[in-house]
């Protein structure tokens, strides 16, 4: 009987929530209800599994719990990036069917979610922008902007090789040497998508919101205890991503990183003449250790995403997010000298959940139990399409897209917890000290 103890915490600080109109979540689980499904988390997983189970079972009743407040969570505090094409640079062409399967499942989810966002009219800032993928120097350029060019001519992709001259022109900076841009990119305020799929759930679906669960009884289908009542039901799906292995699964198979990120007011229209761009844009590292993401939003401001931190307890101290806005307001006046007077509306943490073999936990974990998690960084695309395939094969619904997810593995053991701190500690502050050429 697994006893819950480590909780999201909501700090408040997500900038994409913030500024955004106030919002009534969903009512506090206060009593002990029966469902014929549980689906545990509230993120774009779970979300995709409950809505896909009320369409594969319009009789059926669903609850799904959420911990904290839909928007609020990790979900709502990515940068904002719906990612189609594989996310990682590679010269090695013979992984071609593992690139055409992820865009398969990348492509599905976008599918998915725009047309959730068309039907329902959830206004999130939804825009396919497109994104640039960018590197600061020549050598950055030569080793990692190269084989990807070469793999997405493989994959016949489109893409435009960016120079410094037309990137300055661009982005508004003199910082990269040179970047690729690929078109199917959308850029959207992830806790406004958030929010709006939780509150267009099918009718059959009840969402309860501040109602963690803190303890789970598996001995006669499921039973999951809140601080204010219950939800038993005969089957569940775990969507909890890198809180699920308190549930009793995929234990010692996470680990846990913070990614820290800060968002400005909105330029002013002197500001907007001075910047001098006028198509809003996104971009992402050529080195995702040593680089920046950034985007230049359709409201007119500005995102910086750096700094990856080892968080395996999910517990990142509130009194450095000060640190780490002073820190991006000097990367940003380094790139932006125009828009020194710019501030931040807030710096905030969000986590994600990597696996050491890249491969998330998907499928029946017992019986009837499924478990969708570990999205190892692409949350979007990645928790959405699990969780509409794990509702799938829950419902014993074909689907090839399946055969697709179930290709990417599971992820491997990991030694004991003091090991992997230290380890992908060093991992990681070595990749900085290598690319830091890259920041």
């Amino acid at each position: 009987m697994p006893t819950i103890s480590r909780l999201p915490r909501n700090d408040q600080t997500n900038a994409w929530n913030t500024i955004l109109p106030q919002r009534t979540p969903h009512p506090v689980l206060a009593t002990d209800i029966k469902a014929d499904w549980l689906v545990v988390g509230a993120g774009y997983a779970g979300l995709a599994a409950a809505r896909q189970l009320a369409h594969n079972r319009p009789d059926d009743s669903i609850a799904l719990v959420e911990a904290g407040v839909c928007g609020e969570n990790a979900s709502g505090r990515n940068s904002g990036f719906i990612i189609d094409l594989p996310h990682t640079t590679s010269s090695n062409l013979d992984q071609l069917e593992g690139s055409h399967r992820y865009l398969r499942l990348a492509r599905a989810a976008t599918a998915a979610l725009e047309k959730n966002v068309q039907d329902f009219d959830i206004q999130c800032d939804w825009s396919q922008d497109g994104k640039y993928h960018a590197a600061v120097t020549p050598a950055g350029s030569q080793a990692m902007l190269e084989p990807y060019a070469a793999e997405l001519t493989a994959l016949n992709e489109p893409f435009e090789w960016v120079d410094k001259d037309a990137l300055t022109t661009r982005l508004g900076t003199t910082h990269f040497h040179r970047a690729l841009y690929t078109p199917g990119c959308v850029l959207m305020n992830p806790a406004a998508l958030t929010r709006g799929l939780a509150d267009t759930l099918p009718e059959n679906v009840s969402i309860f919101e501040n109602s963690p669960v803190t303890a789970m009884d598996y001995s006669n289908g499921v039973r999951a205890t809140t601080q204010g009542g219950s939800i038993t039901a005969p089957r569940m799906i775990l969507a909890a991503n890198g809180f699920s292995d308190q549930f009793g699964y995929g234990k010692n198979t996470f680990v846990h990183l913070a990614l820290c990120a800060s968002l400005t007011r909105p330029l002013t229209p002197h500001e907007q003449v001075a910047f001098g761009v006028d198509k809003p844009w996104g971009l992402t590292p050529a080195n995702g250790f040593g680089g920046i993401t950034m985007r230049y939003t359709n409201d007119r401001r500005i995102l910086i995403r750096q700094d990856i931190k080892v968080a395996m307890g999910q517990n990142f101290k509130s009194q450095k997010t000060d640190a780490i806005g002073r820190n991006h307001k000097a990367l940003m006046d380094a790139r932006f000298p125009k828009l020194r007077d710019v501030a931040f509306e807030s710096s905030w943490v969000g986590y994600i959940c990597m696996s050491r073999n890249g491969a998330p936990t998907f499928g029946e974990v017992s019986p009837n139990i499924w478990m969708a998690a570990c999205q190892n960084g692409i949350g979007v695309t990645k928790g959405t399409i699990s969780g509409m395939l794990v509702a799938d094969k829950a419902c014993g619904v074909e689907n090839p897209l399946i055969n697709d997810m179930e290709a990417l593995g599971s992820p491997t053991q990991l030694p004991p917890r003091p090991l992997v701190e230290v380890g992908a500690r060093a991992t990681i502050g070595w990749e900085v000290r290598k690319n830091r050429a890259e920041a």
